[in-house]
């Protein structure tokens, strides 16, 4: 597999790099794996920390900065970060309000992450932490006990985020990020398996002419596999698949999600079908969110994210962002 890199030992580090000299509005420490936005800690703010395995970028570094995340901690490909970055991450935003350690439901991601909130209160920072566990699509897997944290990562990120901008204690923001994470489910098909550099190759064995309905953003089994199915036949499953767990007669935002591979005029296509399932069963869109936000190297596919929201939540949705990987309003 022909990949744009060095080699694979340093693909991480390379990567940080490229960011620090991209956006100087950042803070990247790559010997220690950190990026912080570069006013923090920000007076009076609640400081919100996520991060996890390389490979899923934007996720999570793309979401650093002013209205969104306030650190990011990286880990090697697929690979959780250790708890001494989520340390230096919390030490780095914590202006005495608290933090709060947002954590996708993968069992190295959840160990390390309670690990670094035990040190960092021995720091005598207070923390909080959210799971996210979105995914619809299995119970178990593969990296995970229950359901695996997915799109909703970046509903949880930006709604919290928007409420600590403007001054939420530390225990509101965290029962907002649970109110979005319950009020999510999402569900990810793949059409092509990833590469990571480390193997150079398929993680898994997606034979041509069949998809895999269900997947991980790390390739991880999903429900089946079928024979290849058109862009409505995949909107109707998925949707469906979310809806079954997520009644509502509430609006919804709709994240249509690339893999890593897909190109946009599919994922706008696919978008408009996934509206057309909406509409089908009357549920309202709120707003819409179509790209490549939390993804799988290279994989070729799509997943749905369905977030129920109140007014509070859409107003928080909609308060002005702005990092690498998101922005508007401002």
């Amino acid at each position: 597999m022909k990949m744009l890199i060095n080699v694979a030992e340093t693909v991480v580090a390379d990567a940080l790099r490229g960011m620090a000299a991209a956006h100087p509005e950042l803070m990247v420490d790559i010997e220690n794996r950190v990026i912080v936005r570069r006013d923090a800690p920000v007076a009076g703010k609640v400081g919100l920390v996520s991060g996890g395995g390389s490979g899923h970028e934007p996720l999570h570094g793309g979401f650093v900065g002013p209205g969104m995340l306030d650190a990011a901690c990286p880990g090697e490909v697929f690979t959780s970060p250790v708890p001494d970055q989520m340390v230096r991450a919390a030490a780095a935003v914590d202006s005495g309000k608290g933090v709060l350690f947002i954590v996708k439901n993968y069992t190295g991601d959840v160990l390390n992450f309670d690990m670094a909130a035990e040190l960092a209160e021995d720091e005598g920072v207070q923390i909080a932490k959210v799971l996210v566990n979105d995914d619809v699509a299995v119970t178990d897997s593969l990296y995970t006990a229950g359901r695996r944290g997915t799109g909703a990562t970046l509903f949880v990120e930006k709604i919290a985020s928007a409420a600590a901008e403007e001054g939420a204690p530390l225990d509101r923001v965290a029962a907002l990020a649970r109110q979005v994470n319950e009020s999510s489910r999402s569900f990810g098909v793949a059409l092509s398996a990833c590469t990571t550099p480390a193997k150079g190759g398929p993680t898994f064995d997606l034979p041509a002419g069949e998809l895999e309905l269900g997947v991980g953003i790390h390739g991880e089994p999903g429900r089946e596999r079928r024979a290849m199915m058109t862009s409505h036949e995949i909107a109707d499953f998925a949707v469906d698949a979310v809806l079954e767990e997520l009644r509502t007669d509430n609006p919804v935002l709709v994240l249509v999600n690339g893999m890593g591979a897909t190109p946009l005029l599919e994922l706008y296509g696919f978008a408009a079908e996934v509206h057309r399932v909406l509409g089908e069963r009357e549920v309202v869109v709120a707003h819409t969110l179509v790209g490549n936000y939390v993804t799988s190297l290279d994989m070729a596919g799509a997943s749905v994210t369905l977030c129920r929201v109140d007014e509070e939540l859409l107003r928080l949705w909609n308060a002005p962002v702005r990092t690498a990987g998101l922005r508007w309003g401002c």
